[in-house]
């Protein structure tokens, strides 16, 4: 019997502190380990909303740039209207002065028409 007692005894001395100390180690790793789950959990919450910010951010960027493409289209359109109306302008500048020098050149025929008729009259 003397041996279970001692045996006992040394159990008592050194097992069970130690066992406490693992028991109290345990709770505190517990204790860590909830407060890490809960920051990860908000990490997490802060990440969702993020992507959803970004996910928001993106759909105005992509409205923004169809807006933008129809701007760029309309401004295509008015200037090919623009460069036709030029087109037309310069048309009826180059006619404007086709016409004037048909009439001037009228007018030196009809001078050279009078000065055949003054001849041919004396």
């Amino acid at each position: 019997m003397e041996m279970t007692d001692a045996f006992k005894r040394m159990l008592h001395e050194s097992v069970l502190p130690e066992l406490g100390a693992i028991r109290a180690e345990n709770a505190e790793i517990k204790s860590i380990l909830q407060l890490t789950n809960k920051r990860i959990d908000d990490i997490q919450a802060q990440l969702v909303d993020q992507s959803r910010r970004i996910d928001e951010t993106n759909k105005r960027i992509d409205e923004t740039n169809k807006r933008m493409d129809q701007l760029h289209s309309d401004l295509l359109r008015r200037m090919d209207e623009t460069n036709r109306s030029i087109a037309r302008l310069y048309e009826v500048i180059v006619r404007r002065d086709e016409y004037q020098l048909i009439l001037e050149r009228v007018g030196r025929l009809e001078r050279g028409l009078e000065d055949l008729r003054a001849r041919v009259a004396a």
